[in-house]
């Protein structure tokens, strides 16, 4: 018997083998650049807590891949670095080796940045050109590939508020480059994970939305640490559960206008950070319960329940590194299971939505 497949609703038609063969290799495409992506973000912490971040003074795309190849240009490159206030205030003094340790790790960052934006368009292009990229897809991929380009430019914008009067980057700058990047991963890991196999069926609508404000909570905290990291005010009550002797403590609002203090003083945006991790932590408990009165025995349930659990253990970290002034290994342990928990939400979030619909033949 000859079947019309055509004339077959869209669930029951055959699955193209090659149609599936590509969904994997994009969805492994992406994982390399989330892979990537997550470097980038972790050498750019290491970077800020180094004091590397403003020791090349000009953005140079192209040119600026070539870092100085003998003695004279290392002088070259140190004298313009001896310009700006944060030599002048800070560093005075410092060594050519000195200045050698920091220009490494923010050329490291620069080059990882480049590194991603070539592996993002150069596949792009060749899954498009090929068929390989289904059409649901591509304006995603565009649009990923644009907020990059975006990304490189809100870099040097924070780079170059530390080049003039500031001895460091400006800490609203800050916060952008580093939401900018993570929104990035979500959009990088979201696609791929809509590319996954899923044998649970999608949770329902309002299990879905959940899951997906819970992924904005999270970016909230991560753009709130941005602030923190920007003032350096882990550096300042070094206390916990107690905050400078109380649960809410006191010169919270001294600088006029108000609202500056929600950015600008140290107290204040610390402060914040610690609550709105409660809130998160909230939420999430509040999604355990969701999912296991909606979905109760499906991996949507145990996959709240590990969400859960990883943000407590992210808990325990910020803890840490409060306890002990954030010394570099608990910064950096900070901010890189900030990312694993991000992740996970996405993840989290996609499985309950399920993949993306396949294209069929």
């Amino acid at each position: 018997m000859i079947t019309d497949y055509a004339a077959l609703p869209a669930k029951q038609q055959p699955v193209s083998a090659n149609h599936d063969k590509n969904r994997k290799l994009v969805r492994w495409w992406l994982y390399a650049v989330f892979v990537v992506l997550i470097a980038i973000v972790m050498v750019g912490g290491a970077t800020r807590m180094t004091g590397s971040g403003l020791s090349i003074t000009e953005w140079k795309p192209i040119h600026g891949v070539i870092p100085p190849l003998n003695h004279a240009e290392w002088l070259e490159e140190f004298d313009k670095y001896r310009q700006i206030p944060q030599y002048q205030q800070i560093n005075k003094g410092m060594a050519l080796e000195e200045f050698q340790f920091i220009f490494w790790w923010e050329w490291a960052h620069r080059m990882l940045a480049r590194f991603v934006g070539f592996l993002v368009a150069i596949p792009l292009i060749f899954f498009w050109v090929t068929g390989r990229l289904q059409d649901g897809l591509k304006a995603r991929m565009l649009g990923i590939l644009a907020l990059g380009g975006l990304q490189g430019a809100i870099g040097w914008w924070m780079v170059a508020s530390g080049l003039s009067v500031l001895t460091s980057v400006s800490q609203y700058r800050l916060a952008v480059h580093l939401t900018m990047a993570c929104i990035i991963i979500v959009a990088v890991f979201y696609v791929a994970r809509g590319l996954a196999e899923y044998t649970e069926k999608p949770a329902q609508k309002n299990v879905q939305r959940f899951a997906g404000w819970l992924v904005f909570a999270v970016l909230v905290q991560i753009y709130l640490g941005g602030l923190v990291a920007g003032l350096h005010a882990g550096l300042t009550y070094n206390t916990w559960p107690l905050m400078d002797g109380a649960i809410i403590p006191s010169d919270l609002f001294t600088n006029q206008p108000y609202w500056r203090n929600l950015f600008e003083n140290p107290k204040t945006v610390q402060f914040i950070h610690r609550m709105f991790a409660y809130t998160v932590l909230v939420l999430t408990v509040l999604h355990v319960v969701q999912t296991h009165r909606h979905a109760a025995g499906t991996t949507h349930a145990r996959r709240s329940l590990l969400l859960l659990g990883l943000i407590l253990m992210q808990a325990a970290i910020g803890i840490i590194a409060l306890l002990t002034m954030v010394p570099i290994e608990w910064g950096l342990a900070h901010q890189g299971f900030a990312l694993v928990v991000l992740s996970f939400a996405v993840a989290h979030w996609r499985a309950c939505k399920g993949a993306y619909a396949v294209r069929h033949t």
